[in-house]
């Protein structure tokens, strides 16, 4: 029941947070139309697959990572490290999804564009079907998430 859990949660909130996003950006993803700013230097290039840190994305995913330790910050939680590794899982598998289903979502998109020569802020780290980042986050969710009910 835990991992049902787990699981609806994780695609629930990145439904949402996905939907969201697409309102806020339409068609133009990595907030390229956003009025914020940019960071773009050897260091952003190597940390974020050659893309620019944005003021808009920092927040972001600022707020998502305080939001997903909230249990343990307010108290309504003990702090463990299997929980903090469940958090950390969350939060990585989080992000994969939320950002596909920006794709899935986004009328500009959709199934059909979801191709590195559509994406330009993920087209350089492009393996196989997708993203490079989501291959590498993916398994380091999954590997936290089942190192967290070892330790458990």
């Amino acid at each position: 029941m835990h991992h049902l859990f787990f699981f609806g949660a994780l695609i629930g909130l990145a439904a949402l947070l996905a939907a969201l996003e697409v309102q806020i950006e339409g068609p133009h993803g990595w907030a390229a139309n956003l009025p914020t700013w940019r960071i773009h230097n050897r260091f952003t290039r190597a940390t974020l697959s050659g893309r620019p840190l944005t003021g808009y994305h920092v927040f972001l995913f600022t707020f998502v990572f305080v939001f997903v330790h909230w249990p343990f910050l307010s108290g309504l939680a003990n702090w463990t490290l299997a929980g903090e590794l469940r958090v950390l899982s969350f939060n990585f598998l989080f992000w994969v999804l939320e950002d596909f289903l920006w794709f899935i979502f986004n009328p500009a998109y959709g199934w059909a564009k979801f191709h590195h020569s559509h994406i330009w802020w993920h087209e350089p780290t492009w393996w196989w079907v997708a993203p490079r980042d989501y291959w590498v986050l993916t398994t380091l969710g999954l590997v936290l998430y089942y190192l967290s009910y070892r330790l458990a």
